[in-house]
């Protein structure tokens, strides 16, 4: 008697072919307890769809369905429609129907190709999700700015609060290691642009000039955002994957559960470390890229030591160091920020640190350049 109940249990699907059209009855139970048996009726079956004009699938004596056996059931339905055939599912018991409607909702896949959008719609939606994105990344960027702003204060109220070690340490990190690095590069960028000035300015007898086109571009604009821009794939990155890497392991949630607040423990520090650091590399930055150049005009434009340094003198005032210094500090702000606001979004899968650390160095450099332009624009309305 057992082995009948069993029998009567096990899912069939038989197939029949009558005036063309492939008639399937499906029986017993179609549940993932038969998973391989159900497997094999199906591949079976489906050879058999190409050579019919139509297809129908009886469901009447199946007894038990779940979603295994609505996702066959439902890939026997697709298996069977391509090319206009039409496939019809009947006799399909009421207490099923719920199982299958969210089987086919969840995975079912449109038959029937979707229509292409305009492409002016395609543009004005990527218009629109650009500008609420952007929308997004500003919320978020001033939110963090006033955290930090708020822990800064609190800081200054209470002293004893103040993170003073770990700023030590994150201003050693981004700034003292990072001097080899900074000094060969702006020492390149140095002799690139005085190599290239005296190649072109030699054309015309204005080899003099190069060194006021090198002094005034790098004291003003070249060293400090070389400098941001260097810092920001350095250690903006660091400071993201850092912050993110505590949000995925929940350090940062038992910190708030412990009542410390992340903002003043974590955030804090490595900002007020970046802004302490950067004015002091541009400087370091700057004086490199100038040797460049000198050592450059010495050896490929003839032009000897003493002569580029009373040259540069006369070239180039307080005015110009000043300008290059005074923009540090904020780049270095923004780049803190940035890195610290990607960092905290972190979701908690590797790929979204990944994602976060690769958005912290594209939005930090290009808010590094706007607000360069944005400095230059007001240097030159004052007259600096």
């Amino acid at each position: 008697m057992q082995k009948l109940v069993d029998f009567v249990r096990e899912p069939d699907l038989e197939s029949h072919i009558v005036d063309g059209r492939l008639e399937l009855t499906a029986s017993g139970n179609w549940t993932a307890l038969y998973s391989e048996m159900l497997e094999r009726r199906v591949k079976s079956v489906i050879p058999k769809l190409a050579g019919v004009s139509a297809t129908s699938l009886n469901f009447i004596a199946v007894r038990e369905l779940d979603p295994l056996g609505a996702w066959l059931m439902e890939r026997l339905m697709r298996a069977a429609t391509p090319g206009g055939r039409p496939a019809h599912l009947i006799a399909l018991p009421e207490k099923f129907k719920g199982l299958v409607d969210d089987v086919r909702a969840v995975t079912g896949e449109q038959l029937s190709r979707p229509a292409r959008l305009n492409f002016v719609f395609l543009f004005l939606d990527g218009v629109g999700r650009v500008a609420v994105d952007s929308k997004k990344s500003l919320t978020l960027f001033i939110t963090m700015l006033g955290a930090v702003w708020i822990a800064l204060l609190g800081a200054m109220a209470r002293p004893r609060t103040f993170r003073f070690t770990p700023t030590v340490h994150h201003l050693h990190r981004v700034g003292w290691k990072a001097v080899p690095i900074i000094l060969l590069i702006t020492f390149l960028i140095g002799c690139i642009i005085s190599q290239q000035g005296f190649f072109h300015f030699r054309k015309f007898g204005a080899d003099a000039y190069v060194v006021d086109m090198v002094g005034i571009l790098v004291l003003r604009e070249l060293g400090v955002l070389i400098v941001a821009i260097m810092i920001a794939g350095r250690s903006g990155s660091s400071y993201t994957a850092e912050l993110g890497a505590m949000k995925m392991r929940e350090e940062i949630d038992a910190l708030q559960t412990m009542g410390l607040d992340p903002v003043s423990v974590l955030v804090l520090p490595r900002v007020l470390a970046l802004i302490i650091a950067l004015p002091i590399l541009t400087f370091i930055g700057s004086a490199a890229a100038l040797y460049g150049a000198g050592l450059v005009a010495w050896l490929y434009g003839d032009m000897s030591p003493t002569i580029f340094i009373a040259r540069l003198r006369d070239a180039i005032s307080v005015t110009h160091f000043e300008v290059g210094m005074i923009k540090s500090p904020f780049m270095a702000l923004v780049i803190g920020i940035v890195a610290a606001s990607e960092g905290l979004a972190v979701r908690g899968s590797a790929e979204s640190l990944g994602l976060q650390t690769t958005t912290s160095v594209v939005k930090a450099i290009f808010f590094v350049i706007v607000l360069d332009g944005l400095f230059a624009i007001f240097f030159a309305s004052i007259g600096m």
